[in-house]
């Protein structure tokens, strides 16, 4: 009985924990679908305060009593006298793109956010960028929001660690300088589009597949239809156009490499690349804020979304039911032994 008992017990916590668990996943899903709020807020981070902070702490634990009393003597003296002056500043902006290049949305925050107070005399931009390139559209956008650093007259810099290929590259181009770590993959100045076609499928199984355009080449290329030579040679067309901007726009910002050798859709790593001119010099993003450090401010920019309360409440709510599941799950565990 005291078996039966329990397990019932057990058996109607666990219903109204599920029925809660359904009524939270509804509330979600509703909330889901409503218009998405694009509402957050600019983060700045002192990246001198945690690179300062980081070298204290290390010489506190190697330095000895005496030769650590010294140090902070100096340091203290060292910021009496720098306190009364206007330290130039360096903005710094990570961007990780995808193919879609969705990411450039909290770019153009960030760009914004640092036009407003940047005093083109001292400050200056500096981006690392991780990109293996992705929709043209998307990515000239980004290297527009470069763009308005130069315009303004801030000097840009732009950090390579790890990739910067197609319109990756084509951001990076923009800069006053371009640093790469040495196997850091640059180039890929090139487009490519491709698309399967189920047209011979579709026959083979029976399926009309209807199309209607108005504009001769309003569609060249298709997934479902016949394609025809005339199309391929007007998408071919588009294509090698769209080339043809890339090149001179890399080549209008770089005006000193040979586009026409570089153009071909390769990429190197960044010590032969540098061979080349699209890299003006090789070393870490890392090394780079290191030596800007000694002489600037640096502040690392960050524009965050707010998550909808609704997000908040469900993700705080599902972990606390899942814990109780597996508290009422354990219990009944060892009750039934």
């Amino acid at each position: 009985m005291a078996f039966l008992y329990e397990y019932g017990l057990f058996l109607a916590k666990a219903v109204t924990l599920v029925a809660a668990l359904g009524a939270i996943i509804a509330m979600i899903v509703a909330a889901s679908h409503k218009p998405k709020s694009q509402s957050g807020e600019i983060e700045l981070t002192d990246l001198s305060k945690r690179l300062d902070e980081a070298k204290e702490q290390f010489l506190a634990q190697t330095l000895d009593k005496k030769a650590l009393k010294t140090h902070v003597k100096q340091q203290k003296k060292a910021e009496s006298e720098q306190s009364g002056d206007t330290q130039k500043r360096v903005f710094v902006v990570e961007f990780c793109g995808s193919m879609d290049a969705h990411e450039v949305e909290n770019l153009r925050e960030e760009i914004t956010a640092i036009l407003t107070i940047a005093d083109a005399k001292q400050d200056q931009v500096v981006v690392n960028l991780e990109s293996g390139g992705g929709v043209v559209h998307g990515y000239g956008l980004a290297a527009s929001q470069l763009q308005r650093v130069k315009d303004a007259g801030l000097p840009l810099t732009v950090c390579v660690d790890k990739i910067a290929a197609s319109g990756g590259y084509m951001m990076a181009c923009v800069a006053d300088k371009i640093i790469a770590a040495p196997f850091a993959i640059v180039g890929s100045i090139g487009v490519i589009a491709q698309m399967p076609n189920f047209n011979k499928l579709l026959r083979k199984n029976d399926i009309d597949f209807e199309q209607i355009t108005a504009g001769e080449f309003k569609r060249t290329l298709t997934l479902f239809g016949e394609n025809t030579d005339k199309g391929r040679e007007k998408f071919r067309e588009e294509v090698e156009h769209t080339h043809g901007l890339f090149k001179r726009f890399v080549s209008d910002n770089r005006p000193d490499m040979d586009i026409d050798k570089v153009a071909t859709g390769e990429h190197w790593l960044a010590s032969h690349a540098h061979e080349f001119a699209l890299v003006d010099e090789l070393r870490t993003s890392d090394d780079l804020l290191l030596d800007l450090n000694k002489a600037h401010q640096l502040y690392q920019v960050r524009f965050k979304l707010k998550k909808p309360l609704a997000e908040k409440l469900g993700v705080g709510l599902s972990l606390s039911l899942e814990k109780g599941a597996m508290r009422l799950f354990s219990k009944w565990q060892k009750s039934s032994y």
